[in-house]
C-alpha cells in the first residue's frame, strides 16, 4: 500500500429490490464448517493465477499478470481478446457476485433461494428488464456485440475449464452456474440505472406530503438549496394530485428503499493549478457498501487502447478510469427519469385501458417463475403505452387505487433502442476526448455527470443520458394516464444537456449538487443535494496550493462538515444550557472544528442533536409520513429555525412552543440517549462507536453464529455532507448512524504521468471469503491509503502473484 503525501488541512420507500431473506437457503452450512476451518476448502476453491491454458474463443495469446495486490493486468492483441480475458478474470474472482446480479436482473432469484426471492422476481419480471436487455443487445453495432460475446466466452471458458471447487455460496446452495450470455452483462446497466434513478419514490413522498400540508409548508420541506429558484405555478402539487389514490396505502405497499441517499464526488483541475502543469482528476462514487464490493480494479493494454480503473464484474471494460490520453469520473445526476401513471381500465372491455384517442388493449404476457423447493408460479404481466403495470406487483388488494384503475411506470431504461452498452465500449476504448464524448451520445441509462480531462490540457463536464420532456408538469406526482396531459413527448437532445469546457476558474466540481445554470430551458431534476461537499472541495482547491496527486487524495479524505459549520451557530445561539452535561456539550461544540473524526465526541453529539431536533420540528405535522421523510436535512432545519419558525410549535401539545425551547429540549433528549448508549463519561464518547461501517454479505452473513465473520465492520469518520462521505439511515432506531453508503472506489488520475495515478476499493479483489484478497483493502481504504495504478510492465512484474497465459485452441 502507498499513501500519497497529503498536505495538512482541517479535518424512501420504493420499488427497489429488497435484500432478500436467506434463512431457508443455508441448510447444510454447519456440515461444511469442518471443511471451512480446516483450510482444505480454501485451497480447493481459490483460482490459479499461474500457468498456460488453451481455450476456444481467442484470436491470439493473452497474458493476465496479477500484481502484488491481485489486480489483473491484461495484455492482448485486440479488444475482443481483452474482453475475453476480462471475463475470465472476473469469473475467477467474483463468480458469485456475477451470478447473483444476473439472477436479480432476470427475475430468477427464487430458483436459487425459494419463496424468499419471489418479491424481487415479481418486480423484475414485471419491469421486463432482462427481456429489454436481450432486445438492446440486438441494437448494438456488430463490433460492440462481438465485445460482449467475447466477454461471455471468457466467463464460460472459466466455467468449463476450472479445476477447483466453486465458491462457498454455490456449495451452500448446491448450485451450478449456467453459461454467461451477453444480456447478463447488459442487465447490470439496468440495475445500476434503477439504483441511481428510482425517483418514483420521490413522487409518492411528495404526494403523501401534499395530502397533509399546504403549499407553503411543502415548499419549506422541498427547498433544500438556498440558490434554488422558487417553484412556479406549474409546480403546485395540490393542483396535480390525481383523484382516486390512497397515497398512504400505496406507499405502505411498496418494499422499503435500500441505501442511504445520494453521493459521489468528481473534480478536474487544469494544469494552471497543478505542480506538473498537466490536469489532475479525482473521483469517488458513493453507493451502498457490501462485501464483496461493487468495484473490481483492472488494467487492460492492447495495441490500440489502454485503460486502467474500476470495472463492474459482468462488464468488459473499466467504467471509471484513465486511458492513455485522458481520464474520467462519474457522479450521479439523480435524474427524474421515472413517472407513475394512473391508468383507467375501459369499463366496457376490461382487457383494454383508456387513452386520449380511445381504448387500447393491454399488452399481456405470462411469466413462469420457477421456485426452489416449490411449484412454479405464473405471473400475468400487463403493459400500457406508458410502461408496465406495477400495481399488481405491489398488491392491488392493498386498496390504494379506486376500482377500475391500475398504476403504470414509465422509465427511460425500458427503451428498446437503448444502446448504453455501446456507449461503454466506444467511450472507454476511444483514442481521445472527442471519441470519448461522442461515445457517450449513445448512453440512455443511467444518466450520469461525467467529468473528464486529457493530456492536451483540456478539462470538461457533460451529463449524458436520456431525460424526458413532458407535455406538462415536472413528473413530481403520479399523473392521470388517460388524458395525455403529462405524457413524455421526447428527450433532451444530447447537445442541449449540461456541458462545461475549460472554465475560467480552472476547475470543475461535481458532487450531486445542481448542474443546471439559471435559465436552463429543460427540467432534469430538482433533487440536487445541498452544495456542502461541492463548496468544501472548491474551498480546498482554491487555497493557493499548486496541487498534486497527494493533495487531491487529501481532499478526498477531508471530513469537515460545511453543514455543521452552517448549522451549529444557530443551534448554539438558541440552546439554553440547563445542567452540567448540556454545558459540557455546548462547550465542546463551541470549540469544535466541524471535522467528523471517528475518535471525537463532538460529531456524535451534533448528529444526535440534529436527529432529535428533526423529529421535534417535523414529526407532529407530518404524522405517519415522517418516517419516510426522516433524514438529516440541514438546510430544511436551518430554515425552520431562522425563517419558518412556525415549525417550532408542536401542534399536538395544546400550547405554543418556541424554537429556543425545542432546540434545548432536543439537546437534552440527545444527551440522555447518548448517556444510555455510551455511558455518562462524555470524554469516552466517539463518533466511530456509532458510525461504524457495515458491509454485509448477502448470503453468508445470514449463517447463524459465524455469519459475521464474512462481513466487514469497523469505525469510520465522515457523514453524507463531508467530502469523505459516510451515509447512514437515521430512521434506523437500532443503528441510526451505522455507515451503509460511501465511496466504494477512490482514484486520483495524473495526466502528466499515469504511473503517479492512485486508486483503492473498499473490500478486496476476491469475492471468495476464504481468500486473503477478500478484505485486504478495507482498512487501508478506511484509513486514506491508496494503491499505485501501475501501467508500466516493468514495474508490474517486479512483484506479482502470478502470470496466466491464455492461448487459442
Amino acid at each position: 500500500m502507498t499513501r500519497p503525501e497529503v498536505p495538512a488541512h482541517g479535518g424512501r420507500r420504493s420499488l427497489r429490490r429488497r435484500r432478500f431473506c436467506l434463512s431457508g437457503a443455508i441448510v447444510g452450512a454447519f456440515a461444511l464448517l469442518a471443511v471451512l476451518f480446516s483450510g482444505l476448502y480454501a485451497w480447493l476453491s481459490l483460482p490459479s493465477y499461474h500457468g498456460t491454458l488453451a481455450l476456444d474463443g481467442l484470436e491470439a495469446p493473452v497474458e493476465v499478470i496479477r500484481d502484488a495486490h491481485a489486480i489483473p493486468h491484461i495484455y492482448a492483441n485486440s479488444r475482443r481478446d481483452s474482453a475475453f480475458a476480462m471475463g475470465y478474470a472476473h469469473a475467477q474472482d467474483r463468480l458469485w457476485q456475477m451470478e447473483l446480479q444476473r439472477r436479480i436482473g432476470a427475475g430468477r432469484l427464487a430458483e436459487l433461494v425459494g419463496e424468499a426471492g419471489l418479491e424481487t422476481d415479481f418486480l423484475m419480471r414485471t419491469l421486463g428488464v432482462y427481456r429489454i436487455a436481450e432486445r438492446n443487445f440486438g441494437k448494438l453495432s456488430a463490433a460492440a456485440r462481438q465485445i460482449y460475446e467475447s466477454y461471455a466466452s471468457g466467463v464460460n471458458a472459466y466455467l468449463e475449464t476450472r479445476t477447483g471447487m466453486l465458491p462457498l455460496e454455490f456449495q451452500l446452495l448446491r448450485h451450478e452456474p449456467e453459461p454467461w450470455r451477453p444480456a447478463d452483462s447488459l442487465v447490470w446497466l439496468k440495475l445500476m440505472a434503477w439504483t441511481l434513478g428510482d425517483n418514483h419514490a420521490d413522487e409518492l413522498l411528495r404526494a403523501r406530503l401534499a395530502d397533509r400540508l399546504d403549499r407553503a409548508q411543502l415548499q419549506d420541506l422541498w427547498a433544500q438549496h438556498p440558490d434554488d429558484p422558487e417553484p412556479g405555478p406549474h409546480s403546485d402539487p395540490h393542483a396535480l394530485l390525481p383523484a382516486g389514490i390512497d397515497y398512504a396505502a400505496l406507499a405502505g405497499a411498496m418494499p422499503e428503499r435500500q441505501g442511504s441517499g445520494l453521493g459521489s464526488n468528481s473534480w478536474a483541475l487544469s494544469g494552471a493549478h497543478t505542480k506538473s502543469g498537466f490536469p489532475l482528476l479525482a473521483n469517488d462514487p458513493h453507493l451502498r457498501l457490501d462485501v464483496p464490493g461493487i468495484w473490481y480494479l483492472a488494467h487492460i493494454s492492447t495495441p490500440d487502447f489502454e485503460v486502467a480503473g474500476a470495472t463492474l464484474p459482468g462488464l468488459p471494460f473499466p467504467v471509471l478510469g484513465q486511458a492513455r490520453n485522458f481520464a474520467w469520473g462519474f457522479t450521479n445526476t439523480a435524474p427524474d427519469v421515472q413517472d407513475l401513471f394512473v391508468e383507467r381500465i375501459d369499463p366496457v372491455d376490461p382487457s383494454n385501458y383508456l387513452a386520449p384517442r380511445g381504448s387500447l388493449p393491454f399488452d399481456i404476457r405470462t411469466e413462469t417463475i420457477r421456485v426452489r423447493g416449490g411449484e412454479p408460479v405464473r405471473l400475468a404481466v400487463r403493459g400500457t403505452r406508458h410502461g408496465p403495470v406495477i400495481s399488481g406487483v405491489i398488491g392491488e388488494e392493498a386498496g390504494f387505487l379506486e376500482a377500475g384503475h391500475v398504476l403504470a411506470l414509465s422509465w427511460t431504461a425500458l427503451a428498446e433502442d437503448d444502446r448504453s452498452g455501446e456507449a461503454l465500449v466506444l467511450a472507454t476504448t476511444a483514442p481521445d476526448l472527442t471519441g470519448f464524448v461522442n461515445g457517450l451520445r449513445h448512453l440512455v441509462a443511467p444518466q450520469m455527470n461525467v467529468v473528464f480531462a486529457d493530456r492536451e490540457g483540456d478539462i470538461g463536464f457533460v451529463a449524458p443520458g436520456r431525460v424526458p420532456i413532458r407535455t406538462r408538469g415536472l413528473g413530481h406526482l403520479p399523473a392521470p394516464g388517460w388524458t395525455g396531459t403529462h405524457d413524455w413527448v421526447g428527450y433532451i437532445p444530447f447537445d442541449e444537456l449540461p456541458r462545461i469546457d475549460n472554465p475560467a476558474s480552472g476547475h470543475i466540481v461535481s458532487a450531486n449538487h445542481r448542474i443546471t445554470p439559471e435559465g436552463y430551458p429543460h427540467y432534469i431534476t430538482d433533487t440536487w443535494v445541498p452544495p456542502y461537499r461541492a463548496k468544501r472541495i472548491r474551498e480546498l482547491l482554491e487555497g493557493g496550493t499548486r496541487h498534486t496527486v497527494g493533495s487531491l487524495a487529501g481532499i478526498q479524505q477531508d471530513m469537515v462538515s460545511l453543514g455543521a459549520r452552517r448549522m451549529l451557530p444557530v443551534l448554539l445561539s438558541l440552546a439554553d444550557a440547563q445542567g452540567g452535561n448540556a454545558r459540557t456539550a455546548l462547550r465542546l461544540l463551541g470549540a469544535w472544528n466541524h471535522a467528523m473524526d471517528r475518535d471525537r465526541a463532538e460529531p456524535l453529539i451534533y448528529m444526535t442533536w440534529m436527529r432529535e431536533l428533526t423529529r421535534t420540528l417535523f414529526a407532529d405535522e407530518l404524522g405517519d409520513v415522517f418516517e419516510d421523510y426522516f433524514d438529516i436535512r440541514t438546510e430544511v432545519v436551518h430554515q425552520a429555525l431562522t425563517e419558518r419558525r412556525n415549525w417550532c410549535d408542536d401542534i399536538t401539545s395544546g400550547k405554543r412552543e418556541t424554537c429556543a425551547g425545542q432546540v434545548s429540549g432536543a439537546l437534552s433528549t440527545a444527551l440522555d440517549y447518548l448517556a444510555e448508549e455510551y455511558g455518562h463519561d462524555m470524554t469516552g464518547w466517539k463518533w466511530g462507536a456509532a458510525h461504524a461501517v457495515h458491509m454485509p454479505h448477502r448470503l453468508l452473513g445470514k449463517i447463524p453464529v459465524i455469519g459475521s465473520w464474512f462481513e466487514i465492520r469497523m469505525p469510520t469518520g465522515g457523514e453524507k455532507e463531508t467530502v469523505k462521505a459516510g451515509g447512514f439511515d437515521v430512521s434506523d432506531a437500532g443503528s441510526p448512524f451505522a455507515q451503509n453508503h460511501g465511496a466504494g472506489y477512490r482514484a486520483v488520475y495524473d495526466l502528466a504521468d499515469p504511473e503517479r495515478s492512485v486508486f483503492i476499493a473498499s473490500t478486496g479483489q476476491s469475492g471468495n471469503p476464504l481468500s486473503p484478497r477478500y478484505r485486504d483493502y478495507a482498512e487501508p481504504w478506511r484509513d486514506g491509503q491508496y494503491l499505485p495504478m501501475l501501467t508500466d510492465r516493468a514495474r508490474i512484474t517486479e512483484n506479482t502473484l502470478g502470470s496466466l497465459v491464455l492461448t487459442p485452441r
